[in-house]
């Protein structure tokens, strides 16, 4: 067994940390009335964080998995068993093709910004292509981290660094309710990703990277790419069973393998062949299959323009506006292709020697 290091997590918050840090959320006057309830709250909360009651509801995981004696998370089971249906769906030649379309940005007018963002109306021009080709098609509005209620995407904990055993698919980290880390949408977007046949991503570059709501989205797909569907054989995290799982040998699972993919990344200054080839590798390595050159794509809009302007700048730019409409063209081609088994990598079938 390797050496597990151990030194870095701060010790857990004391009781009045806790206190201070509950109440945070509360601020508003408004809440002043229901002071008494709230209190009453916090010592649940508080008693739930220093139990560290991660998932509190379980059921036994039954004979499909290694043990069925195991406490298995109901939200756990309940994300994975859709999962299951939709993969079954997605593999049904009989359903109609889809495509899951992903606007990378932030800004949208519902909040701070006033305004929506340009990738978000590329989207809306590769959806008409889309549609018109009788494809389904899935908006994934990932601005909506921005503006919409609760609405998160945890950051990956990097199990995987660990052990990839450790890394469950989907992702079993979230929710912990004993940390309040609830409401984590990455449950539904696994679900996205596994019913499209295809995906498209639109988005601009923020400081030479993808912006941070597309970040968090990709670094919790980590588990599609070699992570464990049977949590039962790391006993949930833990980290000597798991190492001990991955040093047996580990066979590095693709679950999203075989789907099309096309990309659509755009900048103002600097930045967009970096972050182009970023998503390209990235997609490439979870085994998803580009559409062509036509539906990769990096442009510059409004090149050192105004941002006041960058809209305009658009409307002005009538050739991105259709080479974005190829990318939908071509990845629909290549959805066509795909399930008439005519598309494929060509070196699937190659054995890697440095699998992981």
């Amino acid at each position: 067994m390797t050496q597990i290091r151990k030194g870095q997590a701060p010790a857990p918050l004391e009781r009045n940390e806790f206190h201070l840090q509950f109440f945070r959320s509360f601020v508003d006057p408004t809440f002043d009335a229901v002071k008494d309830a709230l209190s009453k709250v916090e010592e649940v909360a508080w008693s739930n964080y220093s139990k560290g009651r991660k998932t509190p509801v379980t059921e036994k995981a039954g004979n499909e998995f290694v043990d069925p004696n195991y406490d298995l998370s109901v939200e756990w089971k309940a994300t994975r068993d859709r999962l299951l249906a939709a993969e079954k769906t997605q593999k049904d030649p009989a359903t109609k093709s889809r495509v899951l379309l992903i606007c990378g940005a932030a800004r949208n007018d519902g909040s701070c910004p006033g305004e929506i963002s340009k990738s978000f109306r590329m989207t809306l021009w590769a959806r008409e292509i889309l549609e018109a080709g009788g494809i389904e098609v899935d908006l994934l509005d990932l601005s909506l981290l921005i503006s919409g209620y609760d609405q998160h995407i945890y950051p990956c904990k990097a199990c995987v660094s660990t052990a990839m055993p450790l890394c469950h698919w989907p992702c079993s980290c979230y929710p912990n309710h004993g940390q309040r880390q609830t409401n984590d949408w990455m449950a539904e977007i696994y679900e996205k990703w596994t019913a499209a046949h295809a995906v498209i991503i639109c988005t601009p570059v923020y400081w030479y990277q993808t912006p941070s709501v597309l970040k968090l989205m990709i670094d919790r797909l980590v588990c599609a790419d070699g992570g464990n569907p049977d949590p039962t054989t790391t006993a949930g995290k833990n980290v000597e069973l798991a190492k001990e799982v991955e040093l047996r040998g580990w066979s590095y699972p693709k679950h999203l393998a075989g789907r099309a993919y096309g990309l659509v990344v755009h900048g103002d200054v600097a930045g967009i062949e970096g972050v182009r080839r970023g998503l390209s590798d990235w997609l490439d390595w979870m085994g998803l299959i580009d559409a062509g050159p036509k539906s990769r794509l990096d442009r510059f809009i409004g090149y050192y323009e105004s941002y006041a302007e960058s809209h305009e700048a658009l409307d002005r730019d009538t050739a991105v506006q259709e080479e974005v409409r190829n990318v939908a063209r071509a990845v629909s081609h290549a959805v066509e292709k795909l399930r008439s088994g005519n598309l494929s990598n060509p070196d699937e079938d190659l054995n890697s020697p440095r699998p992981k």
